[in-house]
């Protein structure tokens, strides 16, 4: 089989084929995003008349338009009220019990942590019905909600996120427990270090990487979320900034510059958040795989 050297080193023709591949599916991925922000910059009345394929009509007003018909503002803090507080104790009950089930051994641990990972295999279909029922049966006083129940609040959201993700968290951060050394929190033990105390001050600073990772996926999902925000809210002003996108779409036609432009605004937050965090992504993605 012959080979490629680039810079003194062979490169083997599998690799160069899987570059190759790579490279095309990163440019099929890239197309579509590049293709909305182009389109997102130019005039509707230009492409009407000159086609999507052409080139001209920039402006920013499309950018302008989105924000206000589609309510920004306040969908970006009704989306920060539903998103923080998920993210936030869904990492807190996960780290919680995937320290628990990787620390101590008893009866059924591996059973328990079987359970939390298969509640995430149940479509969300299939539990809309009773979940709304639930909510809309739990009575609470007028002046907590409007409807004198948990269905049209951020709770009944925020609840079924927690309930769903928690699942999922505590697998990948039990497995990254699992390779820490327990010298670690044995030796914490014989300093007079209580559990809660080995938990919050010996594992968890060195799970930043798992944690950061996690954080990253929960707020990615959790903000894209559209559906149980739809299932158990009612009130407009109360929706997430995914529903502004609905707002852009007109009754007879819609104005896909326009669109285009409400979805750039909508993928920023998420965009930054990943650059931020991508270097603690990677690592905790990685880190706790080898484990034998």
């Amino acid at each position: 089989m012959t080979t490629v050297h680039t810079r003194g080193r062979p490169v083997r023709p599998a690799r160069v084929v899987l570059r190759v591949f790579l490279t095309v599916m990163a440019l099929g991925w890239l197309f579509p995003i590049a293709w909305a922000v182009y389109n997102s910059l130019r005039d509707f009345d230009y492409t009407s008349v000159n086609g999507y394929f052409s080139f001209g009509g920039f402006t920013f007003d499309n950018y302008l338009e989105a924000w206000t018909r589609g309510n920004f503002g306040q969908t970006f803090y009704n989306t920060a009220v539903i998103v923080i507080p998920s993210v936030l104790i869904t990492l807190l009950l996960a780290s919680s019990v995937g320290f628990v089930l990787a620390r101590f051994s008893f009866p059924f641990n591996l059973t328990l942590l079987a359970l939390f990972t298969a509640a995430n295999l149940l479509p969300q279909q299939a539990l809309l019905v009773p979940l709304f029922r639930l909510f809309l049966n739990v009575e609470l006083p007028y002046e907590v909600s409007d409807s004198g129940s948990l269905y049209d609040t951020y709770v009944a959201v925020i609840a079924v996120n927690i309930a769903f993700q928690t699942g999922f968290c505590t697998f990948v951060l039990s497995n990254y427990m699992k390779t820490l050394p327990k010298e670690l929190t044995e030796a914490a033990l014989v300093d007079g270090a209580g559990v809660l105390r080995q938990y919050w001050q010996v594992v968890l600073p060195l799970c930043r990487p798992a944690l950061a990772a996690l954080a990253t996926l929960q707020i990615t999902w959790v903000y894209n979320d559209f559906f149980w925000a739809v299932a158990f809210m009612r009130t407009g002003d109360k929706l997430p900034v995914t529903s502004s996108l609905q707002n852009l779409r007109g009754q007879f036609f819609t104005d896909y510059n326009l669109l285009s432009a409400g979805s750039v605004i909508v993928a920023i937050p998420t965009l930054v958040i990943f650059f931020l965090l991508q270097r603690h992504l990677r690592a905790g993605l990685t880190l706790g795989a080898t484990k034998g």
